[in-house]
């Protein structure tokens, strides 16, 4: 069976993207910073009958990262890698003129630094499947100017440029930077409380990623909305 790692597993999109791998009898390694909401999302996932794996930890942490790809290497390898762990830099959203540097910091390790190092720590593995794939988990902030996520919106444009770098430098693997569009999740509640209007849940995205694993295009930037849509 394929083996995927996906980071920030544990509700929203990650899970939801973790479920529909498992129904597609896909192994997986989970990770996410709470053990708790971890080993409940593993179990849900792993009613497929499929082997999870769940590994809470923080992904900035090396040795978390070594322990991820050390347990899908347990599991067969590594035939896809999803960073969609993510920090906002401030919790809620606050303008660029008080947005406390340290704050943009930890999001710049989250979102960009420790992708890159996951993504160097799983590259032999990824390299020697047959069908090796990263998926970064951008957002439309990454290319928009939206008041209070330039932090945010920052650290995931650095991301996308790191995506497409290692798409032009890997030419063997696909590498998708996926924008999800608007979800109703709990990273979203927590960058704009006020804000109550409805929105998608995560799982109605889930199909156009599973799309990019099944047509597999060329490595680049990709809307969710526009590839569930058929665009």
């Amino acid at each position: 069976m394929p083996v995927a790692i996906i980071t920030g597993a544990s509700k929203g999109l990650g899970r939801a993207l973790a479920e529909a791998l498992a129904a597609r009898g896909w192994d997986l390694v989970l990770d996410a910073r709470s053990a708790g909401p971890l080993k409940e999302a593993a179990e849900a996932v792993a009613g497929h009958g499929t082997r999870v794996t769940a590994l809470p930890g923080d992904v900035t942490d090396a040795g978390h990262r070594a322990e991820l790809v050390a347990a899908a290497r347990t599991l067969g390898g590594v035939d896809l890698l999803v960073s969609n762990a993510s920090a906002l830099g401030a919790e809620p959203l606050v303008r660029l003129s008080v947005l406390p540097l340290k704050g943009l910091r930890r999001a710049l390790e989250v979102n960009v630094v420790a992708a890159l190092g996951l993504v160097q720590e799983a590259l032999g593995p990824l390299r020697e499947s047959p069908g090796g794939a990263v998926i970064a988990v951008s957002s439309d902030a990454a290319a928009e100017a939206y008041e209070t996520w330039g932090g945010y919106g920052a650290s995931k444009a650095a991301l996308d440029q790191l995506a497409a770098v290692l798409g032009a430098e890997e030419p063997g693997l696909r590498v998708w930077a996926v924008d999800p569009g608007d979800m109703a999740t709990d990273l979203y509640a927590t960058a704009v409380p006020d804000d109550d209007e409805p929105r998608p849940a995560p799982v109605s995205v889930v199909p156009a990623f599973l799309r990019l694993l099944d047509e597999r295009p060329a490595s680049g930037r990709y809307a969710a909305p526009s590839l569930v849509e058929g665009r």
